[in-house]
């Protein structure tokens, strides 16, 4: 994922260890402000846009869960990562309770972080895409209205797509040539991620596939332990 121009509000405390967390997340290519408490740190917040919050837990003028629920009150769905020298579980709970994504004890290796700050940027960003409001499709020689769930192959009859059909497929779409992770399907479309709610799942890619295996252009292949990818091919490639 293409991390240049993520922007990260940093609120630490500890100047020393503020700037050396600063200049590593720098040096892998985000725009990170630094803030040095929960006031300054909401302030910046307030000034700007930022894709994403690191928060140091036990900080002066306002610690880091006063200052996380502040900043849910202006963006719910910002991702906010905590920091902290206590691992005691009810301080962890408490992060989870008031929306933190991921929770780290100091001292962590910074390798960790990075990963982690990559994998929830990854995931937020899959979610936006499956909430786009995008209802038309050009997929092959198909044509899908997601709003009618009518999947149209050329001049042929549309066929009318039953409503779980319908909203794999739109994601699929909307992922075409990339990876639809599993689980977001799961979530979005089943509301869970199980063993069964999978099973089904992967029935009704069957079912996919059967409607569009009449387009040599189009296929749903399986990412094994990752998701599917809806692959179109374009008129070039098929005539190779």
């Amino acid at each position: 994922m293409e991390t240049v121009n993520k922007k990260i509000l940093l609120v630490e405390d500890d100047p020393n260890f503020g700037v050396v967390l600063k200049d590593y997340l720098a040096m892998n290519d985000f725009d990170v402000t630094l803030a040095k408490n929960g006031m300054e740190g909401f302030e910046k917040f307030r000034k700007d846009n930022f894709d994403l919050c690191i928060l140091d837990v036990m900080m002066p003028y306002k610690d880091g869960f006063t200052l996380a629920k502040e900043i849910r009150d202006k963006d719910e769905k910002i991702p906010i990562i905590f920091l902290t020298a206590k691992s005691l579980k009810e301080d962890v709970l408490k992060g989870y309770k008031v929306g933190a994504d991921d929770y780290l004890n100091k001292p962590f290796d910074s390798e960790v972080l990075l990963f982690k700050i990559k994998a929830i940027l990854q995931r937020k960003s899959t979610e936006s895409l499956a909430d786009s409001k995008q209802f038309e499709f050009q997929i092959g020689n198909f044509h899908l209205n997601s709003k009618l769930r009518f999947l149209t192959y050329k001049d042929e009859e549309p066929t009318k797509l039953s409503p779980k059909e319908n909203e794999l497929l739109r994601l699929l779409a909307l992922h075409e040539n990339d990876l639809m992770p599993r689980e977001l399907a799961l979530t979005k479309i089943w509301r869970d991620d199980n063993y069964f709610t999978s099973r089904s799942m992967d029935v009704y890619i069957a079912k996919l596939r059967k409607y569009l295996k009449k387009d040599d252009l189009v296929e749903i292949l399986n990412i094994h332990g990752e998701g599917f990818r809806l692959v179109v091919k374009d008129q070039s490639e098929s005539k190779a």
